[in-house]
């Protein structure tokens, strides 16, 4: 089914170490790569995977990042059609530190162009389209976008709330599906994602999914009839790496609602996709999880 996915794309250098270093402390990285990186390109690159036509739009600038995040996608089998180039600047670029003793990650990001708008979504081409994924992040911009997706009822619609960025909320009631991160959670003063769950509802439609991944405590949703739903962590037998398991695991949502399963099943997919993926490097070879 064609999907857009609206964000950021990024070009990753990816430093593996032994531990995490201390401030102020110089270490030896064992080993380096360089990947393109970005939530809606990463959570593109699974569902591509799956089976899904998939469409990437955003900035870049015209550098030689920008020529190797756009090979990349292409690889990946995601258009980049869309995509606006911004003639000055620096394309999007993430220095992640990687520890081989956790798999955890710890991200520096560095950004200086324009965000994608709502003139440049006018560009897009909606009537093919199954599915609209946001990043939260342009948010004085999207509502116009979402306004023009209400022309084409067919289009489900999707939010990644991923940050509390100013004025996030008045979005919530605009989108089919929203997901809600740990760190957005802590930061209305919930500490449970249940109880979270049930308050943010009244701010969102009443046929709106909510979902809230908890690393590795699994996973939460509530319902279109306000149901909470509940699947635990499939953690790997070694974590390997964590960089991308929350984009994965909205990957593994949406290609469940897509495919008609109930939340709660859309909802365990996902968990283990995410799963999955924390025990391996990058993004391939995570199709056969979908379909077990």
């Amino acid at each position: 089914m064609p999907l857009l996915a609206i964000g950021v794309a990024t070009l990753d250098i990816v430093n593996l170490v032994d531990v995490y270093p201390k401030e102020d402390e110089k270490v030896r990285a064992i080993a380096q790569s360089v990947r393109r990186g970005g939530n809606a390109a990463n959570t593109l690159a699974v569902l591509s995977q799956l089976g899904h036509e998939c469409y990437w739009a955003g900035v870049l600038a015209g550098d030689s990042a920008s020529r190797f995040i756009r090979e990349e996608l292409d690889s990946s089998g995601i258009d980049c059609r869309y995509a606006v180039i911004q003639s000055s600047g620096q394309s999007p670029t993430s220095y992640i530190t990687l520890s081989k003793a956790t798999g955890s990650r710890t991200i520096v990001h560095h950004r200086q162009l324009r965000e994608f708008t709502a003139a440049d979504f006018l560009t897009v081409d909606l009537e093919p389209l199954s599915w609209v994924h946001f990043e939260g992040r342009n948010i004085p911009e999207l509502p116009g976008m979402f306004a023009r997706l209400v022309k084409f009822p067919a289009i489900r619609t999707s939010l990644e709330v991923e940050k509390p960025r100013e004025g996030i909320e008045r979005l919530f009631p605009l989108a089919d599906l929203l997901f809600f991160s740990r760190d957005y959670v802590h930061s209305r003063g919930f500490d449970v994602a249940e109880a979270f769950l049930r308050q943010v509802r009244q701010e969102c439609r009443g046929d709106a999914i909510l979902v809230c991944p908890w690393g590795e405590q699994g996973a939460y949703a509530s319902g279109s009839v306000g149901q909470l739903c509940y699947s635990p962590a499939y953690s790997p037998d070694r974590v390997i790496e964590t960089l991308g398991a929350g984009d994965v695991f909205n990957a593994g949502v949406i290609d469940g609602l897509l495919h008609g399963l109930g939340i709660d099943k859309a909802l365990e997919r996902a968990c283990r996709l995410a799963g999955r993926k924390c025990g391996q490097e990058g993004f391939d070879n995570l199709a056969g999880v979908a379909h077990e």
